[in-house]
């Protein structure tokens, strides 16, 4: 992947060159940088796994909290950076009960 050196936005390939969708601007493709480049089309999917059998213990940690939809008491939770990097990560809750789904700062 390629950004656009005068405005930053991403750049795509055309007829041997880098081309800004945004602004127009061309850079010549180096075949030695893009030899280095991480592609998607050789990684793997990952598959879907089926959690339906699995034991509540193993699917990850729990803790006490008020589901807003059943008022169960606990709830799977984990920790996703959504944001800029320099601001803190977000809790994800499911409810070990009714599965309802809700973020920490939900109200």
């Amino acid at each position: 992947m390629e950004f656009c050196d005068e405005c930053g936005s991403m750049m795509k390939t055309e007829d041997g060159v880098w081309v800004c969708g945004s602004c127009g601007y061309e850079k010549a493709r180096d075949a030695q940088e893009e030899a280095a480049m991480t592609t998607t089309s050789a990684q793997e999917e990952s598959e879907v796994i089926d959690t339906s059998d699995v034991d509540a213990e193993d699917i990850g940690p729990t803790t006490e909290v008020h589901c807003p939809e059943c008022g169960n008491d606990r709830a799977f939770y984990e920790m996703k950076q959504i944001r800029a990097a320099d601001e803190s990560e977000t809790r994800f809750f499911t409810c070990t009960e009714c599965e309802h789904k809700w973020r920490e700062d939900d109200h």
